[in-house]
C-alpha cells in the first residue's frame, strides 16, 4: 500500500497537467487512463512509502525535471555514435539507437529477416493491448508515470526458432533541451520458442546537465527462450534514473540480468522475475561501484509459481566517500512450486565511515520440497589479505586494486560476450584505480 503526503501528490499534479498538450495516442487510451487513475490515487512515492523507504528520488525531481525533452538531431548523434566507437563496435553485432527515448531508424542496424522491429505508435491494436500487460501501472507509481507520459517506443519480436547469435545494442542518447528533461523510454520485446537473445542497453548522457529518465522494459519468454540482458548505467552526478524491468518466463526457458553502475545522482532498479511454467531459469546478477554522494537502489523480486524452477542471485557493491546503496531483494515460492531452487546474496564493502548500505534480503515459502538461501554482508577489505600482499612486495594502492577487482570479478564472470566484458572490465579498472 503506498503512503502519501501532500508533496507526492503534488508532484504527480504537475506531471499530470503537463501530459494535457501532448499528442493523442488512441492506441493507448486505455492504458494511460489507467496510469491517470492510479497516479491520482497514490501520488508519488515519499520516504513514507516502504518501498521508497532509503532512495527519496521525488525530492530530486524539480520542475525542469517535469518538463518533457525532444529528440536531438540526427547530425548530432551521428557526431555522437563517432566518439562511441568503442561501444558501438562490440562484436559487430547489431544497433538499435534512440534520440531521447525515441528510436532512429536510419542510425540503427537491424536483420529484417532476424528481427521484427515496430515502434509503438505503429503496432496493431491487436499488439498494442500488450504494452502494460506484463509490468502493469499498479505495479510502480513510476510504471505509471512512464505508461502516462511515453510519446512512443520500440517493440521487438523474435520469431520462433531464430539464433541471434550477435548481441543487440540498445543505446539511448539523453540530452535535455531547453523544452524540458524528462524522458520516458518505453520497450516490450517478445522472445519467441526455442529463440535466443542477448541484449545489451547503455544510456549515453550528453553533457552534465540534470535530467531525470524513467524507462519500462517488458519480457515476454517464450518456451524454451533463451535471454541475456546486460545494462551498463555509467552516468553522471546530475542524472536520475529509474528502470522498471519485468520479465514473464515460460516452460523450459530462461532469463538472465546482469546491471552493472557506476555513475549516477540516483538510480532505482526495479527488477521482475515471473517465473511462470516449470523447468524455468531465472539470475541475477549486479554490481556497483560507488564514490562521491552516488545513490543506488536495486530492487529485485522473483516469483516461482510452478515445479522445478531455479533462480540465482547476486549482487555486490563497493562504496566509497559519501554514497549510498540499497539493496532489497524478494523471493516467493508458491504452494504449487516444489523442487525450487532459489539462492539470494548481496554482499558490500565499505571503504569510508561515511558510505551507507541498506540491505534486506527476504523469502516468503508456501511450498514446503524447497531448497532455498539468501544473505548478506557488510565490511571492509580484508587486513591480513591487505597484509599479505603487501608482505610480497605489492604496494598498498596496488593491493587494494587487487582484493576489489577480485570482489568485482565474480559478477563481470557472468558476461559472456567477450567483447562486452572486455569493454566493462575496462571501465571498472579505470573506476577502481582512479578512484578508489
Amino acid at each position: 500500500m503506498t503512503v502519501s503526503t501532500k508533496k507526492d501528490h503534488k508532484l504527480a499534479k504537475i506531471f499530470l497537467s503537463g501530459t494535457a498538450a501532448m499528442q493523442d495516442l488512441p492506441l493507448y487510451s486505455n492504458l494511460k487512463k489507467s496510469a491517470k487513475e492510479v497516479l491520482e490515487v497514490s501520488g508519488m512515492p515519499t520516504l513514507k512509502n516502504e518501498e521508497y523507504k532509503y532512495t527519496a528520488i521525488s525530492k530530486r525531481i524539480s520542475d525542469q525535471l517535469t518538463r518533457f525533452g525532444t529528440p536531438s538531431s540526427i547530425d548530432n548523434l551521428q557526431k555522437e555514435i563517432q566518439g562511441q566507437q568503442e561501444l558501438f563496435q562490440l562484436d559487430q553485432g547489431y544497433t538499435l539507437v534512440c534520440n531521447n527515448g525515441i528510436v532512429d531508424a536510419h542510425l540503427s542496424k537491424i536483420d529484417p529477416q532476424l528481427f521484427q522491429l515496430q515502434t509503438l505508435n505503429e503496432l496493431s491494436k491487436e499488439k498494442a493491448t500488450q504494452i502494460g500487460a506484463i509490468e502493469k501501472n499498479e505495479f510502480d507509481p513510476f510504471t505509471a508515470l512512464n505508461s502516462l507520459c511515453f510519446r512512443d517506443g520500440i517493440r521487438i519480436d523474435i520469431p520462433d526458432g531464430k539464433i541471434i547469435e550477435k548481441p543487440l545494442l540498445l543505446v539511448n542518447f539523453v540530452r535535455p533541451d531547453e523544452n524540458g528533461a524528462c524522458i520516458h523510454p518505453r520497450v516490450f520485446i517478445q522472445v519467441g520458442k526455442n529463440a535466443q537473445l542477448t541484449l545489451i542497453e547503455q544510456t549515453i548522457y550528453l553533457g552534465d546537465d540534470p535530467v531525470f529518465v524513467n524507462s519500462v522494459s517488458e519480457w515476454k519468454v517464450g518456451q524454451n527462450a533463451h535471454v541475456r540482458s546486460y545494462k551498463l548505467q555509467d552516468g553522471h552526478k546530475k542524472n536520475l534514473e529509474v528502470s522498471n524491468t519485468r520479465s514473464e518466463v515460460q516452460q523450459d526457458a530462461s532469463f538472465t540480468s546482469i546491471v552493472l553502475s557506476l555513475e549516477g545522482g540516483m538510480i532505482r532498479n526495479n527488477l521482475s522475475l515471473d517465473l511462470n511454467a516449470s523447468n524455468c531459469e531465472g539470475n541475477m546478477y549486479g554490481l556497483y561501484l560507488l564514490n562521491g554522494k552516488t545513490h543506488v537502489d536495486n530492487h529485485t523480486n522473483v516469483d516461482h509459481k510452478k515445479p522445478h524452477s531455479e533462480s540465482n542471485e547476486l549482487y555486490k557493491g563497493i562504496l566509497a566517500d559519501q554514497s549510498r546503496g540499497v539493496f532489497n531483494g524478494k523471493i516467493f515460492v508458491r504452494q504449487d512450486a516444489q523442487k525450487t531452487n532459489a539462492f539470494q546474496q548481496n554482499n558490500n564493502i565499505l571503504l569510508s565511515e561515511d558510505a551507507t548500505v541498506n540491505t534486506k534480503p527476504q523469502l516468503e515459502i508456501w511450498a514446503d520440497d524447497v531448497k532455498c538461501s539468501h544473505g548478506c554482508t557488510t565490511g571492509q577489505l580484508d587486513e591480513e589479505a591487505l597484509f599479505y600482499l603487501r608482505a610480497r612486495g605489492i604496494g598498498k594502492d596496488a593491493a587494494k586494486a587487487l582484493l576489489l577487482h577480485a570482489f568485482a570479478g565474480e559478477v563481470l564472470d557472468q558476461l559472456k560476450e567477450e567483447g562486452f566484458k572486455e569493454y566493462c572490465e575496462k571501465v571498472v579498472h579505470a573506476r577502481l584505480g582512479g578512484h578508489y
